[in-house]
């Protein structure tokens, strides 16, 4: 099975041990993985801030370089949701339409592809500890995926799983909402912190990698403990 990494913005320039560890993870249930080159940002910051027009050139980009790939994975729910979203976006474009269809119905999030595509549950991962999850906005409420995470979390050696109080709560990011309502989103932020800190969790583990790196930055700025991991880099571990 080859698969396209689509690895965002946000792996590409801060977190690029998550874009590792997703392709070890793949490759080891053996799946080729190609990485096109040519790919760019999905538009999601500027369609989101109301820019459609202009959002639109970086999505006919991001069409043209998965055109010829089998599935394409990425480690964000949030950016396959915005795959998603172009189908919308080119609603009556004889030409863009049907081949942003093409790219939606074959894109997938990084959990969501290993258990609904590839049937694995259980990838031999080890960690101990304590953890909680924390659901990011457009992975659960707009892409759907809520169980796989929790399907391949509940199989990792050692780690004692708490639930997180008041888990549906955004964590403040929301793309370019953290810098447009920046006290706002400070607020939302130090409650997912407080949240954290109730369970005594030692991990805090998410999907999306701007969610993560907002309550990490406020988590290190306010001295906690905490420490927050992706899940891809969670099931990588051994």
């Amino acid at each position: 099975m080859k698969v396209a990494l689509f690895a965002t913005c946000l792996v590409d320039m801060f977190q690029t041990d998550v874009g590792k560890a997703t392709v070890e993870i793949l490759e080891r249930l053996g799946c080729e993985v190609e990485f096109p080159e040519s790919q760019v940002c999905c538009g999601q910051p500027a369609y989101n801030s109301g820019y459609v027009e202009a959002s639109k050139g970086a999505m006919k980009k991001m069409i043209e370089t998965f055109e010829n790939s089998e599935y394409v994975v990425s480690p964000s729910g949030s950016c396959i949701t915005m795959f998603k979203e172009y189908p919308h976006v080119f609603k009556g474009d004889p030409v863009w339409e049907p081949r942003a269809k093409k790219l939606a119905e074959k894109s997938y999030e990084f959990t969501q592809f290993i258990v609904d595509v590839l049937k694995v549950e259980d990838l031999g991962a080890k960690l101990p500890g304590k953890a909680t999850y924390h659901t990011s906005c457009h992975m659960t409420r707009l892409l759907g995926v809520k169980d796989a995470p929790m399907t391949l979390l509940k199989n990792v050696e050692g780690l004692e799983f708490i639930p997180l109080p008041n888990a549906h709560n955004c964590c403040g990011f929301g793309g370019t909402f953290s810098v447009k309502m920046g006290q706002i989103s400070e607020q939302m932020v130090d409650e997912k912190v407080a949240s954290a800190e109730k369970v005594e969790a030692d991990y805090l583990i998410g999907a999306d990698c701007g969610c993560l790196m907002n309550i990490g930055g406020r988590m290190e700025r306010k001295g906690k403990p905490i420490r927050v991991m992706h899940i891809a880099e969670v099931l990588n571990s051994r």
